[in-house]
């Protein structure tokens, strides 16, 4: 069963998508890449029917209130393999830090030239600030990028880097 529900969040409703009992999507809702054929949404008082869900609300306003940094939902991630690879090297960015799509190309052994296909399938990332698609950045240092928004980006770097972006340790 695939159920979708819209939450608050201190940068604009979040909708999240389950199936069974494993999150497989949470989008801004507006973003770059919001996929097709999802129902209409609206954001609603009601608490989500699925659990993994309301465990997903409960740990993104743990996020964003400080208290949490890393996150233990069951996810099912959609794509290519490609884009798998992509995504599971993501969650291994740690908090706090930002890899260029260069180092992440480097570190799936892939040459320097493969970092704007990382930087594809980063953008396709069906689960955002879980899968820390927003922890990459440009060769330059550059904030490029991101499904949700440069000053989202901006947001979620700097929540986890405290008062300045520039406490980020870069790698």
């Amino acid at each position: 069963m695939i159920e979708c529900h819209v939450g608050p969040s201190p940068l604009g409703h979040i909708l999240y998508r389950a199936e069974n009992d494993c999150l497989t999507g949470l989008f801004f809702v507006g973003q770059k890449h919001f996929p097709d054929g999802l129902p209409e949404q609206t954001l609603s008082d009601a608490p989500p029917r699925s659990r993994v869900i309301g465990e997903a609300r409960e740990q993104i306003g743990e996020y964003f209130s400080g208290a949490r940094q890393e996150f233990s939902i069951a996810l099912k991630l959609d794509g290519t393999a490609f884009q798998r690879q992509v995504w599971d090297a993501l969650r291994q960015i740690p908090f706090g830090e930002a890899w260029t799509y260069g180092d992440l190309a480097r570190r799936l052994g892939l040459p320097a030239g493969a970092s704007r296909a990382v930087g594809g399938a980063n953008g396709r990332n069906p689960i955002a600030i879980i899968v820390p698609c927003h922890r990459v950045i440009g060769g330059d240092g550059e904030l490029t990028g991101y499904a949700g928004g440069v000053d989202r980006k901006r947001h979620l770097l700097t929540l986890e880097g405290g008062p300045g972006r520039e406490q980020l340790v870069l790698f």
